[in-house]
């Protein structure tokens, strides 16, 4: 190998390793994560909200059942 072929190899590995770091600073990237899951699951709701209005209402069931419990169990 030349010099100038050993110097064309090391660039194109840096280049490859900052293209990883900055793939890795994006998934670590919370807010950013946080952002896109957001907008994923806006889209979703939008395409089809009846899975979500039925979470939704189990849970305030579920929490109201609690609660009716925590009142009104004898301790």
């Amino acid at each position: 190998m030349s010099t100038s072929d050993i110097q064309n190899k090391v660039a194109q590995t840096r280049a490859q390793l900052e293209s990883t770091l900055d793939e890795i600073e994006d998934k670590l990237n919370v807010p950013k994560q946080l952002g896109i899951l957001a907008k994923k699951a806006q889209a979703n709701y939008e395409e089809n909200p009846v899975p979500w209005v039925a979470a939704g209402t189990a849970a305030v069931a579920v929490v109201g059942g609690l609660l009716a419990w925590a009142v009104l169990s004898r301790d």
